[in-house]
């Protein structure tokens, strides 16, 4: 397995002209904050990841996360090395809110830094990803009691955190689930139930453990309606805070997956168990969405850096691996495979989907820090409406290319990509379970058709499309014609579809077409993104290979690559009576 080196330029590169980073940090909540000292904590921050968290990758594939006899898990020992030193070092705590401990930078910079860890070691980064989430779901929904006791613990990393709502009858069904809360008379809840598929539900790096459990409280009504959030610690504190008594939660078991071997996927008993309710009385997924939608973007960006990591790898091994004499070379030679047109197709498409689905992922980020902490309201709401239009997007094209491009960077390996001792298998399996988890892609694709294509009666979708338009006489103005000429013809494609989806009378019909769209949407959003980036390397680029490379990249992908796009257009078009003309168990054998 190479070594991992951090896109710092890159990121630095979207964080200012993506997100405008300037401007985020002119709102009064990021006084403290200017670009420089958020740069300078970017290059502190790949040394680290590079240096401490990267080495780690393979133990945690090979090693994995094991379960002891009496119910405890024991993480990798490089795993418990690197996170003492992640808590020592302060990352965790960079956009926690600062009377907390937090450091209260941006989530546009914290999101960086999530990448870098993700790239280093994606089963080691749910770890911190989830704490993230639970941090804002306390901080957000409840008591002062209650972020006096858990926020300074989970901010610095000290304690992590977790995400307990599937059980066996309840996966992306959350409105099924059994789980039940007892009232008991101090005003605390007795937790009761068995969850499933809980991601580092157990370990042995922290002192303790904080479960974000969702459960029904008595004479609750049915669905989701009548489903509540509680905190409910491994050890309960005591009043001084220091993790204390038991509280009956344990790992019954572990699962034997396909790749994160690192990340403990726990099976969780809850036996009456001691838990506080976060929030309000069967209001609990309010409170649970504030965690998932924080946590969509950070499965966006696992595929992504995930395939940041396979490109590397597979770029670096294109540069040594030598097969075949490539058109033009002497006759003795034998050449590196990187001289092939089908490799450097191969790499040009890992390349360009990565840059274009990193700029997506960040501007998702920048509406955040915009609808959280812009001073004036229109801009709030602009935020808003800009990050629920694109999470599901982000989560769903951003995990499908993961598995897509890790695909690809075995490919280029050849049949070395297919041995494990290459490490190039083991981004593949790890990848895989981000369309899965977090909201089927299937469900983002769903939620991106019957909710947010809705909002505001479709201008929200249409003000994104014209946004797309305004460029195109810059990008025509500045020799970028074949670009320009490209997301005209992907940007009415979308728009017909657009236009088809919110006209479907029959629910069916519009449910049959929602995975091509958010496909064709990804693939317009990244080229749109890419063309911005284009613009702003034109002025430079003749002086300045990286910026050169940002033109080829623009032009390669809107070229080669959204093109795509317009093909969907039938497919979103077609209707879901041909899904259903056949009984497809009739006719299986």
């Amino acid at each position: 397995m190479s070594d991992y080196s951090p896109p710092v330029r890159d990121l630095k590169f979207v964080l200012e002209h993506i997100c405008d980073l300037n401007e985020i940090v002119s709102y009064p909540a990021f006084e403290h904050v200017d670009p420089e000292l958020a740069f300078g904590a970017l290059d502190e921050a790949a040394r680290f990841f590079s240096e401490v968290v990267a080495p780690t990758n393979r133990d945690g594939d090979t090693i994995g996360s094991i379960r002891n006899d009496d119910g405890t898990v024991t993480a990798p020992p490089s795993f418990k090395k690197a996170y003492g030193q992640y808590v020592a070092a302060g990352w965790g705590a960079v956009k926690g809110p600062m009377e907390y401990g937090g450091h209260g930078f941006p989530g546009s910079v914290g999101l960086a830094i999530l990448e870098m860890m993700t790239s280093a070691n994606m089963a080691f980064s749910l770890c911190p990803m989830l704490s993230s989430s639970a941090i804002l779901a306390i901080d957000a929904h409840g008591s002062d009691e209650m972020k006096a006791t858990y926020l300074e613990k989970l901010v610095s990393g000290e304690w992590t955190g977790t995400m307990v709502l599937t059980e066996p009858e309840a996966g992306s069904d959350v409105g099924a689930l059994r789980a039940k809360a007892t009232p008991n008379e101090d005003g605390s809840w007795a937790i009761d139930g068995t969850k499933i598929f809980i991601t580092w539900g157990d370990h042995d790096m922290v002192d303790n453990i904080v479960h974000l459990v969702l459960a029904r409280t008595p004479e609750a009504p049915p669905g989701t309606k009548g489903i509540s959030l509680f905190v409910v610690p491994k050890l309960i504190p005591d009043s001084s805070g220091a993790p204390a008594d038991t509280n009956g939660v344990s790992c019954v078991s572990i699962e034997h997956k396909l790749g994160i071997h690192g990340s403990p996927t726990c099976v969780m008993a809850f036996e009456d168990s001691t838990g506080w309710m976060i929030g309000e009385e069967n209001q609990g997924m309010r409170a649970m969405f504030t965690m998932m939608n924080d946590a969509r973007l950070h499965v966006g960006l696992e595929g992504m850096g995930v395939a940041e990591r396979s490109y590397q790898q597979a770029l670096e091994y294109s540069t040594t691996r030598t097969q075949g004499r490539a058109v033009g070379a002497p006759k003795t030679e034998v050449s590196p495979i990187i001289e092939h047109p089908d490799v450097r197709r191969m790499l040009m498409t890992m390349k360009a989907y990565i840059e274009g689905t990193r700029a997506l992922l960040f501007d998702i980020a920048g509406a955040i820090d915009r609808e959280h902490h812009a001073p004036d309201e229109a801009t709030r709401l602009a935020g808003q409406e800009r990050a629920a239009l694109l999470t599901p997007v982000g989560k769903a094209f951003g995990t499908d290319l993961g598995v897509e491009l890790t695909s690809i960077g075995v490919q280029i390996h050849g049949g070395p990509g297919y041995i494990e001792e290459t490490g190039s298998a083991q981004f593949f399996r790890d990848a895989r379970i981000a369309p899965i988890y977090e909201g089927t892609n299937g469900i983002q694709a769903i939620d991106l058709v019957m909710r947010k294509l809705p909002m505001r009666g479709g201008d929200v979708v249409d003000d994104f499309l014209a946004e797309i338009a305004a460029i195109e006489p810059e990008l025509r103005s500045a020799d970028l014609g074949a670009i320009a000429e490209r997301l005209e013809t992907g940007r009415g494609a979308l728009a017909e579809a657009s236009a088809y989806l919110a006209s479907c009378d029959n629910p069916n019909d519009a449910l049959a077409g929602a995975t091509p769209y958010l496909r064709m949407f990804g693939l317009l959003a990244c080229s749109y993104y890419l063309a911005r980036q284009a613009l702003v390397a034109t002025a430079s680029a003749a002086d300045d290979d990286w910026m050169a490379a940002k033109l080829a990249t623009a032009r390669f992908y809107a070229t080669q690559l959204l093109p795509q796009a317009g093909g969907l257009l039938p497919s979103v078009m077609a209707g879901a009576d041909q899904l259903f003309e056949i009984d497809l168990t009739a006719v299986s054998a």
